[in-house]
């Protein structure tokens, strides 16, 4: 038998180191090598915030955000709508098949990437895996009736793939949610909604607390010794323009300028019917905002109140994080996936190859990078985060991406484009955007219209005013020969179908 003061020498020395230890076992066991990744996905955000020059933008907590982080200029997702673009995020290829263009672009084609999607390769890898809210096309994961019940979309990637109790009903109804629990009658309801009322009235509140308890639960579990993957996916500023009167009220006396060009383009173009407004939403009044200015400007003003709503709660979040501590641990990531035309061109929407359909925000902070705040203006496309949080993280790199790791530029904001960025639309579209010119071919309308091209100096033009392709013929040539070297949806493939285009 142990002599007493030795006996309780030991004793003391063992409950201290079990203190100690306890103490470890509620910190997430990320480290430097393989840190915690939380990835927010913003749905349909185009680069209308305050930190990247919009002046009429109130966004303070994406702001604050972007003061932390590397901050992309100049970032351009595959397919200018959501399911499409989120896929190619998922994967880090580009679309090579008509059906990867469309919403349905993940669901129908999973089994052809298996464990080497984005989630799934994490988790192969020792990650747990986390998506809440839209991450890929079907907030919740489920793609059968109302979304809420049926085959997963990603089956096999997630630890839990899941939407928060909420007063709206199903997974289709909080996409497209009006104020407390209300949900989007097609070709009936409003495409504006100003409720009086809390925060609360409007589905990303919903988001923002569950991921705000998420990211507490998962502080506190470190004894499952594994760190995680937690992608949060918030709803707003996707259509309807919808937020809580506050946020209207940010926004009543802005004179929010009209684009540089507001008109049709002469063929060949990108215009569409702006189906996804004028087929899921009607006005009371049956204003068309491409000749009314008014309702222009109030447009452009319920857009930017729900951008400032969404900026609240992803704020909610990104507080959080540094409230626990898990900053120092976590690569943070705040991405678009596609933008949205208010006006320009005659298009209220997406689907279409002109520049603020496809450039979204793109922000990634890196526990202790250097430089945090600066702001580069290399091209960069969604292909290329696959990439680069496998290298962030120490993972094996899968093969044949299509994108290239970004942290050359996370290191130093001043290092050039490698390549440029490639965008895919219906009927064989593609663009390709490089530092200065911006090409979009039209193939299915050769040879009715002449070069079936469009060409923009984006330096001199940036409201893509001037199509100039048949004044510039070799600059047309290069780009043509840069674009060859990349996939080329068959021609014949046709627009989405009328459900995925709407959604």
């Amino acid at each position: 038998m142990l002599p007493f003061p030795f006996a309780r020498t030991v004793l003391i020395l063992l409950f201290s180191v079990g203190l100690r230890l306890a103490a470890l076992a509620v910190v997430t066991p990320a480290s430097a090598s393989h840190p915690n990744v939380l990835f927010i996905a913003v749905d349909d955000l185009p680069n209308e915030l305050g930190c990247l020059g919009a002046s009429h933008a109130r966004t303070p907590q994406i702001d604050a955000f972007a003061e932390t982080a590397r901050v992309f200029k100049n970032h351009y997702v595959q397919v200018p709508t959501c399911g499409a673009s989120r896929c190619a995020l998922m994967t880090g290829l580009y679309p090579r098949r008509g059906i990867h263009i469309s919403n349905n672009a993940m669901r129908a084609t999973h089994d052809d990437y298996g464990t080497r999607t984005l989630p799934a390769w994490f988790r192969q890898h020792g990650y747990r895996t986390f998506a809440l809210g839209k991450i890929t096309h079907y907030p919740g994961g489920r793609s059968g009736k109302d979304w809420a019940e049926g085959p997963e979309e990603m089956p096999g990637a997630w630890d839990r793939c899941w939407l928060p109790e909420t007063p709206w009903k199903t997974p289709a109804a909080i996409m497209h949610g009006y104020a407390n629990g209300q949900r989007r009658v097609p070709g009936k309801s409003a495409p504006l909604e100003c409720f009086d009322g809390p925060d609360s009235a409007y589905p990303d509140h919903w988001i923002a607390g569950e991921a705000v308890a998420t990211l507490r639960s998962l502080r506190n579990d470190g004894g499952k010794n594994k760190p995680w993957f937690f992608a949060v996916g918030f709803f707003k500023p996707h259509l309807p323009f919808a937020a809580p009167k506050r946020w209207f009220d940010l926004h009543a006396s802005q004179q929010i300028p009209p684009p540089a060009a507001t008109a049709r383009p002469p063929e060949p173009s990108g215009w569409h019917r702006s189906r996804e407004f004028f087929g899921n939403y009607k006005d009371a009044q049956n204003r068309n905002p491409n000749r009314d200015a008014a309702y222009a400007l109030d447009i452009r003003r319920a857009h930017a109140a729900s951008v400032s709503y969404v900026d609240a709660q992803v704020g909610r979040v990104l507080d959080e994080i540094k409230k626990l501590g898990l900053d120092r641990d976590t690569i943070v990531i705040l991405w678009g996936d596609n933008g949205f035309l208010l006006g320009e061109h005659a298009i209220w929407g997406k689907h279409t190859l002109y520049e603020n359909a496809v450039r979204t925000p793109l922000m990634i902070r890196v526990p202790g990078q250097s430089n945090p705040g600066a702001k580069t203006g290399a091209t960069v496309e969604t292909v290329d985060l696959f990439p680069t949080l496998a290298d962030l993280c120490a993972l094996p790199m899968p093969e044949n991406l299509n994108g290239r790791s970004l942290r050359k530029h996370i290191d130093n904001p001043a290092a050039p484009s490698v390549k440029p960025a490639i965008s895919y639309w219906s009927e064989g579209q593609r663009a390709i955007r490089t530092d200065r010119w911006r090409l979009v071919t039209h193939p299915s309308k050769a040879p009715a219209v002449e070069g079936s091209l469009e060409l923009f100096d984006m330096i001199s033009d940036p409201g893509e005013t001037t199509n100039i392709a048949k004044s510039n013929p070799s600059v047309v040539t290069d780009l043509l020969g840069q674009l060859a070297r990349v996939p080329e949806i068959p021609r014949k493939s046709k627009s989405p179908a009328k459900n995925d285009v709407q959604k």
